[in-house]
């Protein structure tokens, strides 16, 4: 039978353009279905959105040939520092401290703005034969046979593959036409986003500052800028949203402080409600999930973008290695190998940043008193605080070989 293309991806974010790389490297055809027109990732200007991405995300971005045209400006995390606390008051005597020093890789990841990642993606995507771009499309319906699976976009044209995956976020329509059920509940917060230039420098140190009513983080970009990950109440967040600038930043100092000295707005702000949305199966007939359309978590860790890179890399291993067989690729056989790879290490993810968050994000004096004279023991134990260190960068569990820095 013939087919138009061996992989249709389904969403043309970070995610569905870094697996397109991967793939075509590995030998696919494919078909990169994006919602956006490609013109809308050109604007050069900083729009305050950056992402912290663990070691071995980079190391899977030089695999596929977009790492050395961001490196320059990405910022490397030398340190992180974890805090409890109230706003105004000052973070707490007990916490956690990490330093890439403690581990020989080298810095535990990097910050990277939107503008320049999507960029570098989208070029490499362009520049790739194997790639064909279908952007302002969004696909309408999908069937599935024995043999692949045909898509209909709403432009009229259909699409005939061997294997569709989604990488169209936590309301996948891919997931959902293939009969994915999911699960999931809201956290009653919303993460505050923006940027901010200070007058003193950074030093490459990221800051996670716990507060009753959710999560700090302090990112460092290049320069002295940071990138800022506010979590708050709903109601508190809608509130501080609404606010001038400048009654913004009146709102965030007492809860930022003054290590950094004094402190502007740096691009836009933006807003995101929180919750945690676990798809119950990562595959189906033809189908396979990646990233929030498989598992959106709280950003109280970063690795959200971090896990979704990681199904990535397993993903085109798995594919790659069919096709070196003569399997297959989207069998029922191949896609059962993705979704036993990834499938526990999603879950214990979205479960313990469900956790820490709950931990965390509140004022229980005993459930305060715990977690402080635990970050204090993991501060004092050289073992576990590398094994942390070790998880911050990636380094941890089965890595796919795009992860390892080895080819597929």
């Amino acid at each position: 039978m013939d087919f138009d293309t061996d992989i249709a991806i389904i969403g043309g974010g970070l995610n569905g353009t870094t697996l397109a790389l991967a793939l075509a490297q590995a030998g696919q055809r494919v078909s990169l279905i994006d919602a956006q027109r490609a013109t809308v990732w050109e604007d050069p200007e900083f729009d305050g959105r950056s992402y912290a991405l663990a070691l071995t995300s980079t190391r899977l971005l030089e695999a596929v040939g977009v790492w050395a045209d961001v490196v320059q400006n990405a910022q490397p995390m030398l340190e992180i520092k974890v805090t409890d606390g109230r706003a105004g008051e000052g973070p707490s005597p007990m916490f956690m401290h990490f330093n890439h020093a403690e581990i020989e890789e080298g810095p535990m990841g990097f910050m990277i703005e939107d503008r320049y990642l999507r960029q570098a993606l989208q070029a490499a995507v362009s520049a790739t034969k194997a790639i064909t771009l279908l952007d302002g499309e969004t696909v309408v319906s999908q069937d599935t046979d024995v043999s692949g699976i045909s898509l209909t976009l709403a432009s009229g044209k259909t699409l005939r593959a061997r294997l569709a995956i989604g990488a169209d976020g936590r309301n996948t329509g891919t997931g959902e036409r293939a009969g994915i059920k999911r699960i999931g509940w809201s956290y009653g917060q919303t993460a505050l986003v923006c940027a901010i230039e200070h007058s003193l420098p950074h030093d490459g140190v990221a800051h996670q500052f716990f507060m009753p009513p959710g999560p700090l983080a302090i990112l460092p970009l290049t320069g002295n800028r940071s990138s800022i990950v506010w979590s708050e109440t709903d109601v508190n967040a809608k509130a501080i949203h609404a606010l001038s600038d400048d009654a913004y930043l009146d709102v965030l100092r007492p809860r930022f402080g003054s290590f950094l000295g004094e402190v502007a707005l740096a691009g836009k702000r933006y807003c995101y409600p929180l919750g945690l949305s676990l798809a119950h199966e990562m595959v189906a007939p033809r189908v396979a999930l990646v990233g929030d359309a498989a598992h959106g978590v709280h950003p109280i860790a970063g690795q959200g973008l971090n896990a979704g890179l990681r199904d990535i890399a397993a993903l085109a291993e798995v594919i790659a290695d069919a096709a070196r067989r003569g399997e297959d690729i989207g069998s029922d056989a191949a896609l059962a190998r993705y979704q036993e790879w990834r499938r526990f290490d999603n879950t214990t993810l979205a479960l313990a940043t469900d956790s820490f968050n709950r931990l965390f994000s509140n004022d229980n004096p005993l459930v305060r008193m715990a977690r402080d004279i635990g970050m204090a023991a993991v501060n004092a134990l050289p073992g576990l605080r590398r094994r942390f260190i070790r998880e911050a960068a990636g380094l941890t569990g089965d890595l796919p070989r795009l992860m390892q820095g080895r080819p597929l």
